[in-house]
């Protein structure tokens, strides 16, 4: 059955504290807007711990139920890329996805972080300099993005990230790119920034529940342009800081955006108003941040 002919649409996301995600309303509003029959389901995970049995019941599971797609987040886009049947070329090359299609049977990996933070920079800082740029983490985000910025044309990427295995398997993954990957220890973070054009923080730090800043304040400076992907909070502890030292900066809301829209497009065929579910994002980040402020009142 073609994407034409296709009358509804059933789609999941796998990961461990999902249940907050935006991605399923992102996904559901604009299926919505073209009058698609689309359901997003939350599979959320009990724990960190990557379950391969379980995983593979999960992927089963979605293939028998007469799933179109699913999205995986933390802790599972490198533990599911064994299990599926075939990848798309970028995930060969990361080790990691966030998205599974299946089609009559078969399942096929996709990894939407590379070009939804491509894409998201290109809208956002179109003019920055690409020539010394430093990573924050080297995780699965981090790998993500480094072969983004790799795309970009970043001459230079220096990754800082404490587990130096993790670094230095980064730094494989762009053996055959253009780029020059040298590894920073934490120690080495402050030097690293002195000369460097730009900055990208795909640590942790910064999220709710890793509060504060992988950044000194001191190490801002208005020549130095700043990207964040942590989206939750939207302005984060080092968004902030740069902002104040002048600096350009890039939230996490376009990355989170155009992975979705990239996703939905993959799982439909269909093309993504993206303009809409970047209003759709914001009016559902100044929700949370309204019902926060209300609860915050209440516990007065």
């Amino acid at each position: 059955m073609s994407a034409a002919e296709q009358r509804s649409w059933l789609t999941g996301l796998i990961g461990h504290g999902v249940g907050p995600s935006l991605t399923p309303e992102l996904h559901e509003r604009e299926a919505e807007r073209q009058r698609l029959r689309y359901v997003y389901k939350v599979i959320d995970q009990p724990d960190v711990d990557v379950d391969r049995s379980r995983l593979e019941r999960l992927l089963a599971g979605a293939i028998e139920l007469g799933f179109d797609g699913l999205n995986v987040t933390h802790p599972v886009k490198q533990a599911m890329v064994p299990l599926v049947d075939a990848v798309a070329p970028a995930v060969g090359a990361i080790g990691a996805l966030n998205t599974v299609l299946i089609r009559d049977g078969r399942t096929e990996g996709h990894n939407t972080d590379v070009s939804g933070f491509r894409r998201a920079f290109a809208d956002g800082l179109p003019d920055a300099d690409r020539d010394r740029v430093v990573l924050i983490g080297a995780g699965g985000a981090g790998t993500a993005v480094a072969h983004a910025l790799a795309d970009l044309g970043v001459r230079r990427l220096l990754v800082v990230d404490p587990d130096g295995d993790r670094a230095a398997a980064l730094a494989a993954t762009l053996r055959d790119q253009s780029t020059t990957v040298e590894l920073a220890r934490d120690d080495g973070l402050a030097e690293a920034v002195r000369g460097a054009s730009g900055l990208v923080n795909a640590s942790p730090m910064g999220m709710a529940s890793h509060p504060g800043s992988p950044v000194p304040a001191e190490l801002l400076r208005r020549d130095l342009w700043l990207a964040d992907i942590v989206y939750r909070p939207l302005d984060t502890a080092l968004l902030n800081a740069a902002r104040a030292a002048g600096c350009a900066v890039l939230s996490g809301a376009g990355m989170a955006v155009h992975q979705a829209a990239d996703a939905f497009e993959l799982i439909t065929g269909r093309p993504a108003d993206r303009g809409a579910m970047l209003r759709d994002f914001d009016e559902l980040v100044a929700a949370e941040s309204a019902a926060g402020d209300t609860t915050r009142e209440r516990n007065r």
